[in-house]
């Protein structure tokens, strides 16, 4: 179980920092360890590339662009030889790119928390270490949540379009209503540390009551909030909110579907800034064009990016943004930092601050 919001507040604060790591280094193992070569496969934000470059650990080359990923071709011809490798969620990180790497290749650092995109069986098979963000998004990840739950909620792009089109007119008793958060249930799918920081932001709008289910009861976390745990049935027939936070496993995909949404209430609204694939995206269309649920917010779809003429597109009760949850300029810059970080002490064979156990 995690600990309080202090230890992740300290956790942040050694993630951001750049480690001293050479200043104890006899001048022969300085000289090895600086030929170890590293790629990074996207122009990460600017602190982990300080990290990086004053660490005088490695020879780094980068994909120079934060704009478009990195083509697979390339990819595949840049880590030849490598000993580490820096990538985004992006990166398919599968057989044939460990192939390509070789065997130098001893440390993966990804700049993400979620690890769908690495095919972890291959990197355990090769003995390959691997680094991941967690902790250092959760505030970030929180507040968008609770931004996307009133934006659908409350209608506000509906509002925002009709006031720039001409749409706002009299004053009218039912226009534009929604739904708000005061003495509601808030279902939360996969208790973690996001959904209880989800919760802690939501209680001061005066929900009633927090609702939860996961694997098994999480009693620790769970205090925290005030939160029941109950069966995932339970928590669709309760919620008048229900935010998505868990994990994608072989378990959790598609498991938002009918199923799910034939049980929740008309007026309830469905927020998933998880992973796009634990939702099946024609059931949430089904559901949301015939009323069976009142709207949805989703932050993850898919694919990403989600093409234009998708049906979802076309509902105005489904809003729809392109994977900002992290995107503040603090967490992103604390993700890049500590994945530098592990990336570096994994390199030198010492623990890393968050390392994925294969």
């Amino acid at each position: 179980m995690w600990g309080s919001r202090v230890a992740l507040r300290q956790l942040r604060r050694i993630a951001v920092g750049p480690l001293n790591i050479t200043g104890s280094l006899t001048g022969n193992v300085q000289r090895e360890m600086s030929t170890q070569r590293v790629y990074v496969t996207r122009q990460i934000p600017p602190d982990g590339l300080k990290i990086l470059r004053e660490s005088g650990q490695v020879q780094f080359e980068l994909w120079d662009s934060d704009d478009t990923p990195v083509p697979r071709k390339e990819l595949l011809n840049k880590v030849k030889g490598v000993d580490g490798l820096l990538c985004v969620l992006t990166e398919k990180i599968d057989a044939e790119l460990l192939d390509a790497a070789g065997p130098n290749l001893k440390v993966l650092s990804t700049m993400s928390v979620g690890f769908d995109h690495l095919t972890l069986e291959e990197l355990k098979k090769r003995g390959i270490r691997v680094g991941y963000t967690p902790d250092v998004l959760t505030d970030s990840v929180a507040e968008l949540t609770v931004a996307l739950l009133l934006t659908t909620s409350r209608r506000l792009i509906e509002a925002t379009h009709e006031a720039k089109t001409g749409g706002w007119g009299t004053w009218r008793t039912l226009w534009l209503c929604g739904y708000e958060l005061a003495n509601s249930t808030v279902g939360i799918f996969g208790l973690g540390r996001i959904g209880v920081a989800i919760a802690e932001r939501l209680a001061p709008f005066k929900v009633k009551k927090f609702i939860y289910t996961d694997v098994a009861p999480r009693p620790e976390l769970a205090s925290l909030i005030n939160a029941e745990y109950v069966s995932f049935d339970e928590m669709a027939k309760q919620s008048d909110f229900l935010a998505v936070c868990c994990a994608l496993t072989p378990e959790t995909k598609e498991i938002c579907n009918k199923n799910l949404f034939s049980k929740m209430k008309n007026n309830a609204i469905f927020i998933n800034t998880s992973r796009g694939g634990v939702v099946n995206q024609e059931d949430l269309y089904e559901a949301l064009s015939t009323g069976q649920i009142a709207g949805a917010g989703l932050d993850v779809t898919v694919p990403e990016p989600l093409p234009t003429n998708h049906p979802l597109f076309t509902l105005k009760n489904c809003v729809i943004l392109p994977h900002i949850a992290s995107a503040s300029y603090s967490t992103r810059n604390a993700m890049s930092s500590l994945a530098a970080n592990n990336l570096l002490l994994g390199l030198r064979g010492e623990p890393m601050i968050k390392e994925l156990k294969l």
